[in-house]
């Protein structure tokens, strides 16, 4: 009997003939065959939407929720490689969408208009490359990727396809964000030369308790690892959270990153950082997981620098906003020489400097208020138009984010050739910035 492996790249659909072999061979590797590619129109789908949900687990079903809040949407498919989940998501969606243990039959078979990718981390760039190459047009959950190169076969994909893609980075549709960023861009604030992100929250010792366990009932549990190395079933990783796990996510850095980050790189616009050098490790956790509890990271743009600081041990947040109670605080603070716009998710402080409150006139609603993050992508998939978080706008974050974890885990500082999209220098960070995964599956060409 062939292993997981081998029968996963054995796909039944694509074994007609020596070309549907070749076709079997590229879809095992993240990438939708070139017939899928053919039969798919450029043009806007009917007025109603169909989607198909990859992954249905609890993340998904709160997005299943979201989307079919609107008339216009119907969720046709869904897709999970754990047979409770995946009934569950098929009632959620109303009982009648088809039903796909592998996304590849999800992409190749229904009918649907759009994807949205909801599973852990390590599974974005292939699902969504692949989805995108499909003709698909996709809403992938944060982060879309772990590595530089992922991030921009992403983007890449999204642009060669020309396809509409959304990130679900949904507090970017918050009134507070756009007022915040209003308020930097109108240069009241003065120079501003420094830029200080955080997010502390306290669970120490640990929340993960076990490391081995039996495999549930229905669980394809080396489908559910995919293109990350074999390891037991761990049912901490699954029910507790993916984002305790290394090979996951690489640590909150992106779990919280794509969030917090994307008010700082939305208000400054700075493209890619030029250095990025961080430190960090576990230094209180004591339980199962293998992330660092710490995190400081340093990037240096063009005319400014940024910090990322975390830490999962204590919830202190540098006196912003309320108090520390264990539970996750964050900040998004920006220092000019006029004063400082200090930011949450939900409400925006200024200090000022050196100038009185009749003299700070920032140039306000400049920015339209958002119909709904969902509503965004919904509605570009009708008109044809980019939503506010595509891809594309997304990269410039993204590369920060994954940038960080090339100098945490290299322990060096990093240099970053943005045109060429490459690490300068350092054999082993340059090693560190490429996505390696486990056989049969490979980063698709795009």
């Amino acid at each position: 009997m062939p292993d997981p492996e081998t029968r996963n790249l054995s796909r039944r659909t694509f074994l007609k003939g020596s070309s549907a072999v070749a076709a079997a061979a590229a879809v095992g590797a993240g990438v939708a065959p070139k017939r899928l590619r053919a039969q798919t129109s450029t043009a806007p789908p009917s007025e109603r939407i169909r989607l198909g949900f990859i992954g249905t687990g609890g993340r998904a079903l709160g997005l299943m929720g979201d989307f079919l809040a609107y008339p216009d949407v119907e969720i046709a498919a869904v897709c999970d490689v754990f047979a409770e989940n995946l009934e569950k998501g098929a009632q959620r969606a109303g009982g009648k969408a088809e039903k796909y243990h592998d996304f590849r039959d999800l992409l190749e078979k229904s009918k649907v208009d759009a994807v949205v990718v909801a599973t852990p981390p390590h599974w974005h760039p292939l699902m969504g490359i692949a989805a995108l190459q499909a003709g698909k047009d996709v809403y992938c959950e944060k982060p879309i990727g772990l590595y530089p190169d992922e991030i921009r076969a992403m983007a890449k994909a999204a642009r060669v396809n020309k396809r509409i893609t959304q990130v679900g980075t949904q507090i970017h549709a918050g009134e507070n964000f756009r007022r915040a960023v209003e308020i930097v861009r109108s240069g009241a604030l003065g120079k501003i030369m420094n830029v200080r992100t955080n997010v502390t929250l306290n669970e120490a010792p640990g929340p993960i308790k076990t490391i081995e366990g039996p495999v549930p009932a229905g669980m394809d549990w080396d489908m559910w690892l995919g293109p990350i190395k074999k390891r037991p079933y761990n049912p901490d990783m699954v029910n507790v959270g993916h984002r305790y796990f290394k090979d996951c996510v690489h640590s909150w850095i992106n779990e919280l990153g794509p969030h917090i980050m994307d008010l700082a790189i939305w208000a400054m616009d700075p493209g890619e950082p030029k250095s990025v050098s961080a430190t960090g490790g576990r230094f209180a956790i004591q339980d199962k997981s293998d992330i660092p509890d710490t995190v400081d990271v340093l990037y240096q743009y063009d005319g400014f620098s940024m910090t990322f600081v975390h830490t999962m041990c204590n919830g202190y947040n540098f006196g912003f906003a309320n108090p520390p109670n264990k539970g996750r605080r964050l900040s998004v603070i920006f220092h000019g020489t006029n004063g400082t716009l200090a930011a949450d998710y939900g409400a925006h402080t200024l200090y000022l400097e050196g100038i009185s409150e009749e003299e700070f006139k920032p140039k306000v609603r400049t920015i339209p208020p958002s119909p709904g993050h969902q509503r965004e992508f919904l509605d570009g998939i009708k008109t044809r138009r980019q939503p506010m978080c595509n891809f594309d706008y997304h990269e410039p974050l993204g590369i920060a984010l994954t940038l960080a974890h090339v100098a945490l885990f290299s322990g060096e500082t990093i240099r970053w050739d943005a045109e060429k999209g490459e690490v300068i220098g350092s054999r082993n960070a340059k090693r560190l910035a490429k996505a390696s995964y486990r056989a049969p599956w490979k980063l698709p060409k795009v």
